[in-house]
């Protein structure tokens, strides 16, 4: 059985990986993303680990039996132009990475650290304690946390910010949740007005779909108000470009952390995230999409991916299978 594998992210993890394969199997690595030079390895290939999966590739690959992406995301993956013989999983893993980041996110800019941090390479000291006009900035105890989507990250982020005394609220597609016992309530996406009235922060964490695109918008981020922080690890456009920059240029809102963006390399690491200037901004923490890539993360997915490598091989059914829709 031959594996293909074009996520680079794996690549410091090459040697777990196979260690982790049963006999007989073989493996192509490829370092970067180039579609043509995939395609030519994926006619004879079995399995093909990546999150990005072209209808060239998915025509090259009529052997296919599994594709799993290297992440939870298989919004590139082209579902229609796979053989019937495919199947898609995910994994996961990113967790606790992602709390880690949205917790000290959230502090970094609630506590006003990232104007400090700026002020003073100017030798400003912009602290109440020199500058009596600026307010003393407020800790997580008793702030309520508003989450927009509350799966495995929106529960893992709940206890680090429980741990610090913060209320937690929540709004999913279903309205539903698999675990409510860190949060006073919880809603289906009608109740995002009220989730943004009420939270000092607001975690955005929802899967992109067509019904998810732009969900946040202007008056979401009115009703957010002034001392409110946005934290986006979700997707970009789950959260309307030009009104986020403008709330965050007119003090609209607090601050924001965007960790996902509009605008991505497409070949090499130098792109524009946005076509707005976000970077003179001096309130939002500009992040490329970085929340989740920790050792921990990928040891994680190494270990998942080639479990489900294994049960193809034995026959035996299929860990997280994504179906489209």
């Amino acid at each position: 059985m031959k594996i293909v594998v074009g996520e680079r992210n794996l690549l410091p993890h090459r040697e777990l990986f196979e260690s982790l394969l049963p006999a007989g199997v073989t493996v192509s690595w490829h370092d970067a993303f180039d579609e043509a030079t995939i395609v030519g390895d994926l006619p004879d290939a079995a399995v093909y680990v990546g999150g990005r999966v072209t209808p060239a590739m998915a025509a090259a690959g009529r052997r296919l039996r599994l594709v799993h992406t290297g992440g939870a995301g298989t919004d590139k993956v082209s579902f229609a132009d796979l053989p019937e013989t495919a199947e898609v999983a995910n994994t996961f893993h990113h967790e606790d990475s992602i709390a880690e980041y949205v917790l000290a996110a959230a502090v970094f800019l609630r506590r006003g650290l990232l104007r400090q941090d700026r002020a003073l390479r100017e030798d400003m000291w912009a602290t109440s304690v020199y500058r009596p006009e600026l307010p003393q900035p407020r800790t997580m105890r008793g702030a309520t946390v508003g989450y927009v989507g509350f799966g495995h990250i929106g529960r893992r982020t709940a206890d680090l910010f429980g741990a610090l005394g913060a209320r937690g609220v929540a709004v999913t597609g279903s309205g539903r949740v698999a675990d409510a016992t860190c949060l006073d309530w919880h809603g289906d996406t009608a109740e995002l007005g009220r989730l943004m009235d009420e939270a000092d922060v607001v975690v955005v964490s929802a899967p992109l779909t067509e019904r998810t695109v732009g969900m946040i918008g202007g008056d979401e981020l009115l009703r957010l108000g002034p001392d409110g922080v946005l934290v986006n690890v979700g997707r970009g456009p789950l959260v309307r470009e030009q009104p986020l920059y403008e709330a965050l240029r007119d003090g609209v809102i607090g601050g924001a952390a965007v960790d996902v963006w509009y605008r991505y390399p497409d070949g090499g690491d130098a792109a524009a995230p946005s076509d707005l200037p976000f970077r003179d901004l001096p309130n939002v923490l500009m992040t490329p999409h970085t929340s989740g890539v920790t050792h921990d993360t990928f040891v994680g997915r190494v270990r998942d991916i080639t479990d489900n490598i294994r049960r193809l091989v034995e026959g035996r059914s299929l860990e997280r299978v994504v179906t489209q829709g």
